[in-house]
C-alpha cells in the first residue's frame, strides 16, 4: 500500500512538473503579436482616391507585337494641417504570390496611351507625383501606376500603396526586442493601404472580364 500510494505520489509530481515545463515553453515559443493600424489616424495621412485597375495594350519601341500592361489612376490630396513629402510605392500582388513594382522600365508610349485614353490632361507620370504636395485640394495631383502584365489571366490580385501616411511600428520578436534586417538595422513597417480585386474569366478575352472590386484594408507592411 506504501509504494502504490508513493507511485501515485511520484507520478503527480512528474505530471505537474511536466505540465509545467510544458505551459512553459509554449508560452516562451508563441510568436509577438503583429503590428496593427491604429484604428485612428495618430499621424498625417493623405487623401486617395484611385480608379478600377484596368488593361491597355501598346505597340512599344523595339518589339515585334503589341505589349499589354495594367494600371491604376488615382489623385492625391492633402488636407493635413501642412505640407507632405509624398514618396508612394506601389505593388501589386498576383494570385500566385508574386510582388511586382510599378513603373520599372516603362516606356513612355505606355503612360501617353493612357492619358490619351483617360482623358485627364494633368495626369503625370510616377517620377512628377514624387514631392512635396500643398494643402487643399486644388493643390492635389493626379497620377498613374503602371505594371507589365503578370499573366493573362490574373484572378485575384491586390495593390499596396504605401506612402499615404506617416504612422509607423517596428517589428518586435517574442521577446520584445526590435527584428533587426539584413543590415543590421530594425526591422520598419509602414502603414499601407490594400486594395484587393479579382477578375472573374480566363485569359481567352484578356482585358474584357469585368474587374471586381472586394474590401480593402489598412496594414502594416
Amino acid at each position: 500500500m506504501k509504494h502504490s500510494t508513493w507511485f501515485c505520489t511520484l507520478a503527480l509530481i512528474f505530471l505537474t512538473a511536466g505540465g509545467s515545463l510544458t505551459l512553459a515553453q509554449s508560452s516562451t515559443t508563441q510568436p509577438a503579436p503583429y503590428p496593427t493600424p491604429s484604428p485612428y489616424p495618430k499621424s498625417w495621412e493623405l487623401k486617395f482616391d484611385y480608379g478600377t485597375p484596368k488593361r491597355i495594350v501598346v505597340d512599344v519601341p523595339g518589339t515585334s507585337v503589341p505589349q499589354a500592361y495594367w494600371y491604376m489612376t488615382y489623385t492625391v490630396t492633402n488636407n493635413s494641417d501642412k505640407e507632405q513629402m509624398f514618396l508612394p510605392m506601389f505593388e501589386l500582388l498576383t494570385r500566385d504570390g508574386r510582388v511586382i513594382r510599378s513603373d520599372r522600365n516603362i516606356p513612355r508610349r505606355v503612360f501617353d496611351s493612357i492619358k490619351g485614353r483617360e482623358k485627364k490632361p494633368f495626369l503625370e507620370p510616377f517620377p512628377n507625383v514624387e514631392g512635396q504636395i500643398r494643402l487643399g485640394e486644388d493643390q492635389a495631383k493626379e497620377g498613374v501606376a503602371i505594371w507589365p502584365e503578370p499573366e493573362p489571366r490574373m484572378g485575384q490580385f491586390s495593390i499596396f500603396v504605401s506612402g499615404l501616411s506617416g504612422e509607423v511600428a517596428t517589428l518586435n520578436d517574442s521577446g520584445g526586442q526590435p527584428v533587426k534586417g539584413p543590415e543590421g538595422n530594425p526591422v520598419i513597417l509602414r502603414k499601407t493601404l490594400q486594395l484587393n480585386f479579382i477578375v472573374r474569366g480566363d485569359e481567352v478575352y484578356p482585358g474584357e472580364d469585368q474587374v471586381q472590386e472586394k474590401a480593402k484594408e489598412w496594414v502594416m507592411r
